[in-house]
């Protein structure tokens, strides 16, 4: 229990900052302030245009050459992936911007993808 209060604590800042985020980049209207403008610009080069609502980007640095993901915000309860983030966090620090690198093979990822892809369909029967 104190494990998963402790992974909670620390995704804090990482989860702040992808709702700022995406939030500005879902923000889309008229009468847009020079300020207003100058942020969502800068969300734009964080946000890429594949990343829908709900999901943000992560890269697998490890293997031969890097892959990237577009992974649902979901994912970030699964234990699995919450170990990738610790092993990011050991490697990298809390201080990335952008897409979140993570150090691990694509496989690995696209392994944890797939399985709770598939508990998930499993629950909806």
């Amino acid at each position: 229990m104190e494990a998963s209060l402790a992974r909670a604590t620390m995704l804090k800042p990482f989860i702040r900052k992808l709702k700022r985020v995406l939030l500005l980049s879902a923000s889309r209207g008229g009468g847009v302030s020079e300020i207003r403008f100058d942020e969502e610009m800068e969300a734009a080069k964080m946000v890429p245009g594949d990343v829908k609502k709900g999901h943000f980007a992560v890269t697998a640095t490890k293997g031969e050459e890097p892959k990237r993901f577009i992974v649902e915000l979901y994912h970030l309860t699964d234990p699995a992936f919450l170990s990738l983030l610790d092993q990011a966090e050991e490697e990298y620090g809390l201080q990335q911007e952008g897409v979140l690198a993570v150090p691990c093979r694509p496989e690995e990822i696209q392994k944890i993808l797939e399985n709770r892809r598939m508990r998930r369909a499993s629950t909806e029967w």
